[in-house]
């Protein structure tokens, strides 16, 4: 038995794929950036930087053709190279859109369709153990039904709530289907960390409001009772008191890593009408994800950042240093990060409007360039890397994470350690499939 990496260094090939112009343009990110002609050299640079996590999935409208119907062609290529180059993925399934077959997220099939999807995605890959089914739930739903940017392209309370609910119960139904292949599964939620801070005393309600409506898609995701506000807000724009309670009943949060993105941008400054600008960084990564940890008690992966390169040229990598001194503050003060991230592997097309409009506006994010030319940021992440691998304390045995690397799947103890695994699920359904990430878990 070998042992895995004892801390997730990863980064992504961003992969959002939303509609726009009420769904006749598709925004397809991988395509933008090249990703489609160049994978084999992406999972190259990948590799050359040390990395041994990768946060990636096929675009869900391109494998998921209909009810029962996938085209596995692209994936079934560039997942056996992974493989092959021994880099564990982190399964990203559904991105900030879907199928046009499927509509947008107010259809209230979209949960049972999408968990069909992930059952079919595990038993094609069934080397693959970490997953995030549906990527930034809350901005998802947000984006889509309350800004009206992309999807449904929708502004109101009432499909937010619908997005929100058939995003979080396709997310844990995913989870469940994925579980029914692979026992051993881990659950790693990339989602959006934020605060909302008033600007005078009149914006104190709106901002506690919003405060508030941040942590619903993680509430509901881990089976978690949310306040008496929320629970009005929610029955009040089309939850049903059975739809409430199928999230209650969840017992999945032991199978799960807590991973929260932070940019610059998730803070936010509230004025007393209720409109918002960008606050900059307040309270930063470390305060911010306490928030988070008192609330749910989960191991912690910080999922995503970036900031651009700017004229100087030093603007990413000193973002790089100072979010990875954020991750060990909060290791060293007790919380157990497992890993970190900077996203993505590339610059990114268009994400400076939101991805609103499909202009091919490059935004200088990546470790690499679209010539794949490593970026300042992507040699300092490089060498960050090679210099805590095998120094970064780990607080305790019990807490680090028990990932089956591509190798090691037909060896002889991870094929005992997911027969285990079934075992404990058939006979103990609400217990974790794995004792080693319960940490401090309540």
């Amino acid at each position: 038995m070998t042992l895995s990496p004892a801390f997730l260094f990863a980064t992504g090939i961003e992969s959002s794929s939303p509609t726009i112009n009420n769904g006749k343009v598709r925004i397809d990110e991988m395509e933008a950036c090249g990703h489609y002609e160049r994978w084999q050299e992406d999972f190259a640079l990948v590799q050359e930087l040390g990395i041994n996590f990768l946060r990636y999935g096929p675009a869900l409208y391109r494998a998921y053709r209909g009810p029962e119907k996938y085209d596995w062609s692209f994936a079934d290529a560039a997942f056996a190279e992974l493989k092959r180059r021994n880099i564990a993925v982190i399964a990203d399934l559904c991105h900030f859109g879907v199928p046009d077959w499927i509509g947008n997220f107010q259809n209230p099939d979209f949960p049972k369709l999408f968990a069909d999807y992930a059952c079919a995605f595990a038993k094609r890959f069934p080397w693959i153990q970490m997953y995030t089914p549906v990527n930034e739930m809350y901005v998802c739903a947000k984006f889509s039904a309350r800004y009206g940017w992309w999807n449904e392209q929708l502004s109101s309370d009432r499909a937010f709530v619908t997005a929100l609910k058939h995003i979080v119960k396709a997310n844990v139904l995913a989870m469940q289907a994925i579980l029914d292949i692979r026992a051993d599964a881990i659950f790693i939620q990339s989602e959006s960390s934020e605060y909302f801070h008033a600007e005078n005393p009149a914006a104190i309600g709106p901002a506690e409001v919003m405060n508030a409506h941040r942590f619903l898609s993680l509430d509901l995701n881990y089976g978690r009772r949310v306040d008496s506000e929320m629970y009005e807000f929610l029955m009040d724009n089309g939850m049903t008191r059975e739809d409430y309670h199928f999230f209650l009943s969840s017992r999945l949060k032991h199978h799960c890593i807590m991973g929260n993105d932070y940019y610059i941008t998730n803070e936010h400054r509230v004025s007393s009408d209720g409109t918002t600008r960008p606050s900059g960084e307040v309270f930063g990564y470390d305060e911010i994800t306490w928030q988070y940890y008192d609330r749910y008690h989960l191991p912690v992966m910080h999922t995503e950042t970036n900031i651009r390169q700017g004229e100087r040229g030093d603007e990413a990598v000193d973002w790089l240093w100072k979010e990875w001194a954020n991750v060990l503050r909060v290791r060293n003060d007790g919380i157990p990060v497992v890993g970190f991230t900077w996203y993505s592997l590339t610059d990114q097309i268009d994400w400076s409007i939101a991805l609103r409009e499909k202009k091919g506006i490059v935004d200088p994010v990546g470790l690499f360039d679209l010539d794949r030319k490593i970026r300042p940021v992507g040699a300092a992440y490089k060498q960050l890397i090679s210099d805590w691998r095998e120094v970064l304390p780990t607080q305790s045995v019990c807490l680090q994470v028990p990932v089956v690397m591509p190798a090691e799947y037909d060896e002889e103890w991870a094929i005992k350690r997911r027969g285990d695994a079934g075992m404990r699920r058939d006979t103990l359904p609400t217990a974790p499939a794995n004792a080693a990430l319960e940490g401090k878990q309540q």
